[in-house]
């Protein structure tokens, strides 16, 4: 049975944790994907500094640059770090999934040439799966691989790729097998966003920039040794990624501080307004903790296996509906002032902007609410 009692050793570290955001990042930091090339900067100064301290993959073994921490250590990690705007910046994606999945399926060469730069925080990777016709149906990508004397020539088009403008390595899949084959015919490539043929173009979005593109491969040159498992076994792999990916980000938390703060950012003007906030406002609160416990149950299951992709589905859909019913509430809440404002003393509403803004892509990265609703479908039949 799962103790939910939080150890000394954790509350520790949350304490450390917050000091170092104290000491380290400016109040108002909303992120890296700003107009201001210094908020990047910022956080890669941060992840470097985590790195330092063991403390940005504390969950990994020791000779991969861990410290063998237990799984609800970084849980913690990651719950201060979305609360805090994530000031890891663009670091999740490696910390997460790309380097677990490295350990698991890589080669020797590959772990020891891929995972310190991320225990470093010294790269940033991105990930090269959706497709302009292939999103949801990820499995009709046509991205292909072809083989070439000591790699692959890879050509195609990838779309909504966050972090690809800024990123050093790309989780990429490319089909080396036949098109009709399908999830059999994938195969996962770890590229350098530097190898000649490749173009980023960034994509408008509310999200702010720097956070989705388009990335077009003409050509591009894979060596051999960048292959991660099995030729055209590359969706067993996927599968993983997925499951570790909606489970990696503890949304919820940055939900609960905004609730948390919003009676005394405003003041006397909390009680002045309807009783029907108060209300959704409370609701909110009770949502928030029960999507909190969730993560950790499905937290501890994780910890002797990959974690279920029903579940993990059901983690994605609980989390990413909380962010937009607090959401919501918080720009009722706040009203006018949270509609684009620009006043640096105004912290609070130009936080609950940002994070309705990000909020609303929140059910469609990383699959829709429907492709998560098959995939719990699907495991619930044992398909």
């Amino acid at each position: 049975m799962l103790d939910y009692a939080e150890s000394d050793a954790v509350t520790e570290l949350r304490t450390q944790l917050r000091g170092l955001v104290n000491d380290l990042i400016p109040e108002g930091f909303l992120g890296a994907f700003t107009h201001d090339p210094a908020d990047f900067e910022l956080t890669q100064a941060f992840a470097h500094e985590l790195g330092k301290r063991h403390l940005l993959v504390m969950a990994w073994p020791r000779e991969y640059g861990g410290t063998g921490a237990d799984t609800f250590a970084q849980t913690a990690l990651r719950e201060e770090m979305w609360a805090a705007h994530e000031p890891r910046g663009a670091q999740y994606m490696g910390l997460n999934w790309v380097g677990p999945v490295i350990m698991k399926h890589g080669t020797p060469e590959q772990k020891d040439r891929h995972l310190p730069p991320i225990a470093a925080g010294d790269v940033v990777w991105c990930q090269g799966f959706s497709e302009p016709e292939a999103g949801s149906d990820l499995p009709g990508l046509k991205t292909k691989a072809t083989k070439v004397d000591g790699g692959w020539s890879i050509s195609g088009q990838k779309v909504w790729t966050s972090y690809a403008g800024m990123a050093q390595s790309c989780f990429l899949l490319a089909r080396t097998g036949s098109a009709d084959s399908r999830k059999d015919g994938i195969s996962v490539f770890l590229l350098n966003m530097d190898a000649p043929g490749i173009e980023v173009r960034p994509i408008a979005a509310m999200l702010g920039p720097h956070h989705l593109n388009e990335v077009y491969l003409t050509d591009v040159f894979v060596p051999d040794h960048e292959v991660l498992g099995e030729i055209d076994r590359g969706w067993d792999i996927v599968t993983e990624v997925l499951a570790f990916e909606r489970i990696g980000i503890a949304r919820y938390a940055r939900c609960e501080k905004l609730l948390a703060a919003a009676p005394h950012a405003l003041g006397s003007a909390w009680d002045d307004l309807p009783a029907s906030l108060h209300e959704r406002w409370a609701r909110a609160q009770v949502r928030t903790r029960q999507a909190r416990l969730l993560a950790y149950r499905l937290l501890d299951r994780a910890r002797s296996s990959t974690p279920d992709p029903g579940d993990a589905a059901l983690y994605r859909m609980a989390v990413t509906t909380l962010d937009q019913e607090v959401a919501d509430l918080l720009m009722d809440v706040v009203g006018n002032a949270g509609l684009g404002t620009s006043d640096p003393h105004d912290v609070y509403a130009r936080e609950v902007e940002d994070h309705w803004r990000y909020s609303q892509a929140s059910t469609v990265a990383s699959g829709t609410l429907e492709m998560n609703k098959q995939t719990i479908a699907r495991s619930l039949v044992g398909r």
